[in-house]
């Protein structure tokens, strides 16, 4: 065969070849256009609703559900506030939810739950009427203003409110009232929030609701919780209040808490103790993400964290103690009370001079109901009520006098009548008190050593018949020392709405109300302040800020208490920077106040057998007041009593103030008696704990 005969068999040869591969390649890629094809009709047909949600699909932000606020605990970890869980039934409004798909399960709602008798605003009937009305409610509504595009819907709803009349809403019949109060609750959440739209619902209102829960959209049960008070009547004032769920966030913080993750619907602390420490005590919300799609449809919801209770408090007030100090102002406020027509209060600050715990925090307000006196909690009053407190106070002007330069600890006065130009004779209560140095002024409570240490604070001697210059300045650093102690300024306590006490303008301009300033008869000041003011002479100068919580804790799911999260400490507010003698010659004189033949307060502690192993020490008060009758606006002069001190004198474990206002006569010595009994019930329970612990050591 030729070259030209091969070479041509050769390429046919090739050409064939080059045909199979291109039917090959072909026929691959009519497969694989086949495998599409019946791929894009799977996805259309079969998965195509799906997918086409999953387009849709928007994730709205996080959502929140309240947990149970932590627990409030006593010193020794007895509960003072707990929890409570109720039944509960709620209602989770979706995007797309319709006002009318709500009014028709509030219908069946109301078929088998009771509704709570709770009066329902206009403005709410008036939705209601909207919702079941719809064309009575076009009515309300001008053609005019349908055409309107400048008006939005918002504005022709708010259109339709204004002209609903009172006699509208008497069409609602009263078993309609039932259904409209369950669409308020249902309509007053969040979108994709659950709203408690019956709280404490029966076991077969829950039961049923249950059973039903396949009928009634967006319904479902759940445990909600109420706050607890084993104690109702005892420190009940301290404690605050917490808002219902109705109640929500208070409008006045409205923007505070929603800034910071909460819920218009949310329970949260509003007053003292729950409001204080309301981010402690509320916890962590559990959180989770609703995903929905563009229809509001809900998908599915995403976890993001489970929640956790609030943490608990442990405060510093030791819940015997309190119950028995307040047990002992009721007993001698009804002792006293018939012999003084004015007298309707008492209070008692009890606290350790050393820490600033306060160990009882006690006052209580006599009101006359149905014809009788009860007794309410009036704990508050230790730091937002301010009275004149009399001569308790004289220590803190005998330290503004040794300060100032104005008097050493070896000066000695004359306890005599002053004759001052202007002025009515100023003296003490009595005419015998003879010529006295610091410690026996202290013990005796004279007046006059006080008036003559700040006539010469003013840079003047006392001689009879002088005018008595005006120093504003000196009146200023006097007061400036008083606040060294706690007088006259917030003692730092933690709870809201604390007083500073009242102090008066006049002073700086008269100075014969200088002088009274000087025996606690012209600045008003708290139990609180006294509290403070004699826990700093106690423990040698410190002024310590007082304080209620004395640990918080972790929350536990067991009746243990928690791990501890912060332990406070000592707060030091200022030291008292001046000469120790000063200090220790106060506290000597306080010490014969009440040990010492003499003193003011001796009868009822040192020369009482029963009391003199408290071996207490502090100061007695007696000031000239006036209570106005709020029934006859007439103003009547009345005296308060008061006393301060801490015992033991030589090292102070307990310090206390005592204040008791607006009695007839300063011959009754409830403050005494007061003092006498609430130390013997500190005492008196140290000891059987004391003997508690020997025994269970010894077992």
């Amino acid at each position: 065969m030729t070259e030209d005969g091969e070479s041509s068999k050769e390429q046919r040869k090739l050409r064939k070849t080059i045909r199979i591969r291109f039917n090959v390649f072909f026929f691959v890629v009519f497969l694989l256009f086949v495998a599409l094809i019946l791929r894009l009709v799977i996805l259309q047909v079969v998965y195509g609703e799906d997918y086409k949600k999953e387009v849709g699909r928007t994730k709205d932000g996080v959502v929140s559900t309240p947990v149970p606020r932590g627990v409030i605990y006593d010193r020794n970890e007895e509960v003072i506030v707990g929890n409570v869980p109720v039944n509960a039934i709620t209602y989770t409004r979706l995007q797309g939810t319709t006002s009318e798909e709500m009014v028709e399960t509030a219908k069946k709602l109301a078929q088998i739950i009771d509704v709570e008798a709770e009066e329902i605003k206009p403005r709410d009937l008036k939705d209601y009427w909207i919702v079941t009305r719809p064309d009575e409610a076009k009515k309300k509504i001008k053609e005019s203003e349908l055409k309107d595009e400048e008006l939005t819907n918002k504005d022709r709803y708010d259109r339709q409110i204004e002209r609903i009349t009172s006699n509208d809403l008497k069409e609602i019949t009263k078993e309609e009232l039932k259904v409209a109060k369950l669409f308020r609750n249902m309509n007053s959440g969040y979108a994709l929030t659950p709203q408690v739209i019956k709280r404490n619902a029966t076991e077969e209102e829950f039961a049923i609701v249950a059973e039903h829960l396949a009928d009634l959209p967006n319904v479902d049960i759940s445990t909600d919780w109420d706050r607890h008070y084993p104690h109702e009547s005892i420190f009940r004032s301290v404690i605050g209040n917490v808002t219902s769920s109705k109640e929500g966030l208070p409008s006045s913080n409205l923007d505070y808490f929603l800034s910071r993750g909460y819920n218009k619907n949310d329970r949260v602390g509003k007053s003292q103790l729950e409001l204080y420490y309301e981010d402690v005590l509320h916890g962590q919300k559990a959180k989770m993400k609703n995903v929905t799609d563009k229809g509001g449809n809900l998908l599915e919801t995403e976890i993001i964290s489970e929640g956790q209770k609030g943490k608990d408090l442990v405060l510093s007030i030791d819940f015997d103690l309190q119950e028995a100090v307040e047990q002992v102002i009721q007993d001698e406020l009804r002792r006293t009370k018939g012999r003084n027509r004015f007298l309707d209060r008492a209070f008692v600050v009890m606290m350790d001079p050393n820490t600033g715990e306060v160990l009882s925090m006690a006052g209580k307000q006599l009101v006359r109901e149905n014809g009788k006196y009860v007794f309410n909690d009036y704990a508050l009053g230790t730091i937002n009520s301010q009275y004149e407190m009399g001569s308790v106070v004289k220590g803190a002007t005998i330290l503004a006098g040794l300060e100032s330069g104005a008097i050493s600890t070896g000066t000695t006065f004359s306890d005599e009548k002053l004759n001052l130009k202007g002025t009515p004779l100023k003296g003490s209560y009595s005419t015998s008190l003879g010529t006295n140095g610091i410690v026996d002024a202290l013990k005796k409570s004279s007046n006059v050593y006080m008036f003559k240490t700040v006539i010469q604070m003013m840079g003047k001697e006392y001689h009879s018949g002088m005018s008595l210059p005006r120093t504003p300045d000196a009146v200023q650093d006097f007061r400036n020392s008083f606040g060294q102690f706690g007088l006259g300024i917030k003692t730092g306590i933690d709870l809201p709405n604390e007083s500073e006490g009242l102090l008066g303008k006049e002073a700086y301009n008269k100075p014969g109300l200088f002088l009274d300033l000087s025996i606690g008869q012209y600045d008003n000041y708290t139990t609180m302040q006294l509290a403070q003011y004699v826990s700093t002479i106690a423990n040698g100068g410190y002024r310590l800020e007082p304080h209620l919580v004395k640990e918080i804790h972790e929350p536990s799911n067991t009746d243990e208490i928690g791990a501890v999260y912060t332990q406070f400490q000592p707060e030091v507010l200022n030291i008292i920077t001046m000469n120790d003698a000063y200090l220790r010659n106060v506290q000597e004189g306080f010490r014969q106040v009440y040990q010492s033949p003499g003193g003011t307060a001796y009868k009822y502690f040192g020369g009482d057998s029963r009391f003199r192993g408290f071996q207490a020490a502090g100061k007695t008060g007696t000031a000239e007041s006036f209570y106005q009758d709020p029934n006859t606006k007439k103003t009547h002069s009345t005296y308060n009593l008061t006393l301060v001190g801490y015992a033991p004198y030589n090292n102070p474990e307990v310090a206390f103030s005592i204040a008791v206002p607006y009695l007839d006569t300063d011959s009754d010595p409830v403050n005494k008696y007061i003092g006498q009994k609430i130390l013997k019930a500190y005492f008196d329970l140290k000891e059987h704990r004391q003997s508690n612990q020997s025994f269970n050591n010894e077992e």
